[in-house]
């Protein structure tokens, strides 16, 4: 589905010529400007062993650079966990390859203060592989048979141990956003080792976050067809269990709670639009929809040709919340019917969106490589400046840093 459009990725060299587009769109050809939309502060990207490489997650780190993690190869015949750790400008200090078999993901990573905690799957098994910080050495690697073919997506550090959230008994493993299967909770101690596990009512969770000794787990329901959003407690019995959506499909994956207890989440929806358009929520910690805000089409095409696929957000200091996506023709037959800026809709590129405290868009913006070159956003983390850092792919392990915004 959706993801299809990594398999033809083309590669970029690092002498890439950014070019950003921020404009607010009134139809194919009348199109006005957002003002004080964030500059590209600059932009890295870095090669795995295979010949492609696809982040899925990036982390602003404690001493002020950036972990990405994902996997080099092609998913169950040639894939490798690839995590990389940069300093603050970009520059690659570590770069480290984890497999069994052919099939492993690299799906999310955490923070701790004595190293990285990974999230994905070796070998079709869960997988919770702790990292140095320094080096990128592995302290310890814990493979676990939850059943079937499974894996880890997210995880969160609670006052027993950590918990993790992902699924088993997987259809279709070989579709990294889908997979067809269970969704599942396993709770480990500090050594990852499992201590025990329960199904979930989703089908596909991708995130979990804690809040006031609770915990929101968020993802996919069966069939892919509405955003799930479950509240544990501390010792992961359900307070509740939610389902937003329309008439046809919504997906969500990105996930972020504010300070205050806001639930913000995305992904992207069919219902009520002509094609793929980012969707977003924000929820109150009683799972009550505070506001809901569908947004795509940033550069003016026909919208019914054009895929804008959210993968992360973050919550922002005055309420809101920032998107990060992928805009493209997902047909590769469409070009623009106006305007001569040398742009096409075969061309993706990296799509972001802020939204104020009431769900009204602030601006949006896109970024892009050099003309005919493909990049996409997978995920977003906010910078200690009021910055943001984006993993792209663009074949490779891209980092995408913008100056300022709040």
């Amino acid at each position: 589905m959706t993801k299809q459009r990594l398999k033809h990725i083309v590669r970029l060299t690092l002498s890439i010529i950014l070019v950003s587009s921020c404009r607010k769109v009134n139809d194919d050809c009348n199109i006005s400007v957002y003002q004080n939309t964030p500059e590209k502060k600059w932009f890295t990207s870095h090669k795995g062993s295979e010949e492609e490489s696809h982040g899925h997650f990036i982390l602003t780190c404690s001493d002020g650079g950036f972990l990405q993690v994902g996997e080099t190869g092609s998913i169950s015949k040639s894939s490798k966990i690839l995590i990389q750790k940069t300093n603050s400008s970009g520059s690659l200090l570590w770069s480290k390859e984890i497999s069994e078999g052919n099939h492993n993901l690299g799906n999310s990573a955490l923070e701790v203060n004595d190293g990285y905690l990974i999230c994905g799957a070796l070998n079709k098994n869960s997988a919770l592989i702790k990292l140095n910080k320094t080096d990128g050495s592995v302290i310890f690697n814990r493979s676990i048979n939850n059943g079937g073919s499974d894996a880890f997506e997210h995880a969160v550090i609670t006052s027993s141990g950590i918990t993790a959230i992902g699924y088993k008994n997987a259809e279709d493993d070989g579709n990294t956003f889908y997979t067809q299967g269970k969704g599942y909770i396993t709770f480990l101690n500090t050594q990852g080792e499992k201590i025990s596990g329960a199904d979930l009512a989703l089908s596909h969770p991708y995130r979990i976050k804690s809040y006031n000794n609770e915990s929101f787990i968020s993802g996919l329901t069966d069939g892919a067809n509405d955003y799930g959003l479950i509240k544990i407690n501390n010792v992961g019995n359900v307070i509740w269990s939610k389902k937003f959506g329309g008439a046809n499909a919504d997906h969500c994956f990105g996930m972020d709670i504010s300070a205050d207890g806001s639930i913000f989440l995305t992904g992207h929806t069919l219902s009520g639009t002509e094609n793929w358009d980012t969707h977003t929520l924000k929820i109150n910690t009683n799972g009550s929809q505070i506001w809901s805000a569908t947004t795509g089409n940033p550069r003016g095409f026909k919208p019914k040709f054009i895929h804008d696929e959210a993968w992360g957000i973050q919550s922002t200091n005055d309420g809101g919340c920032i998107v990060v996506a992928g805009t493209g023709d997902e047909y590769g037959r469409y070009r623009r019917r106006c305007g001569n800026n040398g742009d096409n809709s075969n061309t993706w590129h990296v799509y972001t969106i802020k939204y104020d405290s009431i769900g009204k868009v602030e601006w949006q913006c896109t970024y892009g490589g050099d003309k005919g070159k493909d990049w996409a956003g997978e995920d977003i983390d906010l910078t200690s400046d009021g910055g943001v850092i984006i993993a792209v792919d663009n074949g490779e392990f891209g980092f995408l840093r913008l100056e300022p915004f709040q």
